[in-house]
Parts: structure tokens; C-alpha cells; sequence
């Protein structure tokens, strides 16, 4: 099995600071709660991981009247994306780490060229004090896991007997097409629904879901827990826009997913400090 990290090559920056950090230090952007509940799920950060990738993004236009997935852009967000997250993951095999939590992708839109866009991917890499049942914490292409699970999240998905796989995520620009001027006088000061946008929504939507749930069968996943479908309009207007789905893959660890009940905790104060 080809590993997709093994072509990229790491700025020297960021070799240099893997290189000490694996040495010296860990650098995390885990809160305390989320430290600690990760360190007694039995894992040990040992870096900040990031990748990124500034990305030109083409030009596309869509038909005035018609619902269309502008395939051009969606495959733009989609590999931009990918780019970073293969960076990250690239700088988690250099500290071999066994995992990434707490993954965050963000984009920022830059003023210094049009249609220039920072895509950025960033979590705390971690190792595992023990190997699970299944004998590695690596998902099915050999590459540390990943996850955007909050650390508590995570700790829960550990004691429930589940591990992540990778984090997987489906993108869709679509084209909602415009109204004509008898359409829209039509429905003037009514209550009533707009089949043309619902059927547009809907199917872009269900292309961004269905190319997540593929990312996910191809890890052997179980299922897909911190599932957010997100509709982001960026800079293409207001009848263009990126519909993305993004969740942690699972696999079970054991057939027991049982967790403790939580117990109360009363304070020994009187509560008057």
C-alpha cells in the first residue's frame, strides 16, 4: 500500500521543530481538560501538526436558470483540502505519532490575489502508551488516525470501546439557479415552498454526504460519529455555494461498548467560598 506521506516533502522550519520537539518538548493546542482527558485515554501528545497549502482557485460559471454542482470548484476545495491535511499527516509520521486529535481545517481567503485562498490543517499529535486489541491504532492505509473530536469526546469514544479512523469529509459547490421575474411575482406575499431551491439544497447536500460516507467505507469504517454539514458561500455570491460534510470515521475496538455511569460528586464547602 502506497503511503500518500512519503512524496511530501516537510519545509526545513518544520523538520527543524519536529526534530526538537521530539527531543525536548511537546506543543499542543489541547485545553487543560482536554490534555488530561486525552492523557488518561492512555495517549500522549507529543507535537503540534500542520499542514498547509494556498491554493488558486478556477473560475466556473454556472447556467442563469439551472441547479448545477460546479464540478471544477468542488474539486478545488476538495484537493486544496486534501493538501493540507496530507501535510499534517506527514509531519505526525515524523514524530510517529500513532494518531492526530482535536483536527481543526480552516480556510482564509487572502487579499493579495484574487481567488487565493490558505487552506490549513492543525491538531495535536499523539502516541499511544499501549497497542489496542486490534493490535494498531493506524486506520486501514497505515496512516495515523485523525479526528476533529473535542478531547472529551474523545476520551468517551475510548472508554466506549471505539477507536477513529481518519477524519472524513465530503465537498459539493453548487449552482442554485435564479428565479425568473414571473416566478418570483408569483409568489409574492405567499406562504409557500420554492421547489426549485429545496431540489437544489437538497442534491447538493446529499453529493456532499455521499462523497463523506465513500471516504469512510474506504477506511473499513463502522460508522461516522461528529458529523457537521456546513454551507460555506465564501466569495463566489449569493447563488453559489460550498456545501461541505465533515465527521470522525470509527471502528469498533471491542464488542463491550459500555461506559460507566457517571457519579455525583458533592463538594465538602458549604458553597459560602
Amino acid at each position: 500500500m502506497t503511503d500518500p506521506t512519503s512524496s511530501v516533502t516537510l519545509p526545513s522550519d518544520a523538520r527543524a521543530r519536529l526534530a526538537d520537539g521530539r527531543q525536548n518538548l511537546f506543543t499542543s493546542d489541547l485545553s487543560v481538560n482536554e490534555f488530561l482527558l486525552v492523557r488518561q485515554a492512555g495517549f500522549r501528545p507529543v507535537g503540534l501538526v500542520l499542514g498547509s497549502s494556498v491554493y488558486h482557485v478556477g473560475i466556473q460559471i454556472g447556467k442563469w436558470s439551472q441547479n448545477m454542482e460546479l464540478d471544477k470548484l468542488s474539486q478545488a476545495m476538495y484537493h486544496a483540502r486534501e493538501l493540507a491535511m496530507t501535510r499534517m499527516e506527514a509531519e505526525a509520521e515524523a514524530l510517529g505519532a500513532d494518531g492526530v486529535v482535536g483536527v481543526r481545517l480552516e480556510i482564509e481567503f487572502k487579499e493579495y490575489g484574487n481567488d487565493l485562498a490558505e487552506f490549513v490543517a492543525v491538531g495535536t499529535a499523539v502516541v499511544a502508551d499501549d497497542a489496542p486489541p486490534t493490535g494498531t491504532w493506524r486506520n486501514a492505509k497505515g496512516l495515523p488516525f485523525t479526528s476533529d473530536l473535542s478531547g472529551q469526546d474523545f476520551w468517551t469514544l475510548i472508554q466506549a470501546g471505539y477507536a477513529p479512523l481518519g477524519l472524513v469529509m465530503g465537498s459539493c459547490v453548487y449552482h442554485i439557479a435564479h428565479r425568473g421575474m414571473k416566478s418570483g411575482i408569483s409568489t409574492w406575499g405567499a406562504n409557500t415552498e420554492i421547489p426549485q431551491f429545496t431540489e437544489a439544497l437538497y442534491d447538493a447536500r446529499e453529493l456532499a454526504m455521499g462523497r463523506m460516507q465513500a471516504e469512510a467505507e474506504a477506511l473499513s469504517a463502522e460508522g461516522i460519529v461528529g458529523v457537521q454539514l456546513l454551507s460555506l458561500p465564501h466569495r463566489w455570491g449569493g447563488h453559489t455555494t460550498e456545501f461541505f460534510a465533515i465527521g470522525s470515521a470509527v471502528r469498533p475496538l471491542r464488542d463491550d461498548h459500555v461506559i460507566a455511569t457517571p457519579s455525583l460528586v458533592l463538594p465538602l464547602t458549604d458553597g459560602s467560598r
